[in-house]
């Protein structure tokens, strides 16, 4: 079995590492990629800076960005040479931070023209998180394909992204609209309060307002004529900084997904993180509030979107200009380990606001 190089944790707050992995040959509907691009997220800081739910050393990443260069023999959707994008996480063998990638042909799309690898890898994990939450946590219909005369039966209920300027913020508010949903509000800083208004948000609020929680709920009750909004998706997971405003919304009746893990403390370059995974424990809840932790990697007990989510929906929004690509800041570095190690310094300072941190894998090409 031949190796390849990867890029893996190998302590809390440790820098990074290369560490040869095996390099797995695609067996059924699998195939090989060589990963050329990736967007780091803060999952992979959670993981490296205290150890979430990983046993080190571990492989990070889960937005992989690349070409096919070898095929199981059940494989029928993809060949070899051909570019693609998805969201792989479940193994090692998966993971996005190392030069070759195998996993089912079912996580991977197709990249649209028009568009590059490095575009097109804002999307999987963050695309797939939008229609998993928005689903499952706060249960609204979004029929594929989307019939031409469609109107959702709550079209007109107040729907709050929390962190609208996020990734999985920016995505909420242009896959609701182009659902049908009119009463999107969304938090974000100022600066991007245009951009969120032309995906299709209605509303837009500063959330460092001191009176940003009054006035979201002043707006929301003129619109659903009731106290509270009824619909959040927390894209952001902060106890302090976004669950605790929001438990002061969500009144009785309401839903509310929320990002996992929640950020107790955040990671720094003097303190380390803390966090829980219990969103019931993260803020004093009105009675008969519903607030439920978001768990994407279970999207695939959906057989649909398990099969056409990424390899279907996710390219064809792109195409048509549903969605389009997150903006990237592109890490720069002379090896895969300098540009790993940087995006990951990135986000422990957070100097992303609005955009990916976006770098080069595999330098390596046919």
């Amino acid at each position: 079995m031949t190796t390849h190089a990867a890029v893996v944790t190998v302590g809390i707050k440790k820098p990074l590492e290369i560490r040869q992995v095996p390099t797995i040959k695609p067996e059924g509907d699998e195939v090989r990629v060589r990963v050329e691009w990736t967007a780091s997220t803060p999952l992979d800081l959670h993981q490296n800076d205290s150890g979430l739910l990983v046993k080190h050393p571990q492989v990070l990443g889960d937005g992989t960005a690349g070409t096919v260069v070898e095929v199981g023999p059940d494989a029928k959707r993809l060949r070899v040479g051909d570019k693609v994008f998805g969201f792989t996480w479940r193994s090692q063998q998966e993971k996005a931070h190392q030069e070759f990638c195998t996993t089912n042909e079912w996580l991977l799309a197709k990249l649209p023209e028009g568009f590059t690898l490095a575009e097109a890898v804002t999307l999987p994990n963050n695309f797939v998180t939008v229609f998993h939450a928005l689903t499952v946590d706060l249960g609204l219909e979004l029929p594929w394909p989307k019939p031409a005369d469609y109107v959702p039966k709550d079209a007109e209920e107040a729907i709050l992204i929390w962190g609208g300027a996020s990734s999985v913020g920016q995505y909420a508010i242009q896959i609701l609209h182009y659902y049908g949903y009119i009463n999107i509000f969304a938090t974000a800083s100022k600066k991007h309060h245009n951009k969120l208004r032309a995906y299709g948000a209605k509303w837009t609020f500063d959330y460092r307002d001191p009176h940003a929680v009054s006035s979201i709920l002043n707006t929301a009750t003129l619109v659903g004529k009731k106290p509270g909004v009824p619909l959040i998706l927390d894209c952001i997971g902060s106890k302090s900084g976004s669950i605790s405003p929001i438990a002061k919304m969500a009144k009785r009746g309401a839903t509310v997904a929320i990002l996992l893990p929640v950020v107790v403390k955040d990671s720094s370059e003097t303190e380390d993180p803390e966090y829980e995974m219990d969103v019931r424990k993260a803020a004093q809840w009105d009675e008969e509030v519903d607030a439920r932790g978001v768990r994407t990697h279970f999207y695939l007990d959906n057989e649909f979107f398990k099969h056409h989510l990424q390899p279907d929906i996710m390219p064809m929004m792109l195409t048509e200009k549903i969605v389009e690509p997150n903006a990237q800041r592109l890490i720069e570095g002379k090896t895969m380990l300098e540009r790993a190690q940087a995006a990951m310094d990135a986000l422990r300072r957070k100097e992303a606001s609005g955009e990916r941190l976006v770098w080069r894998v595999s330098d390596e090409s046919d």
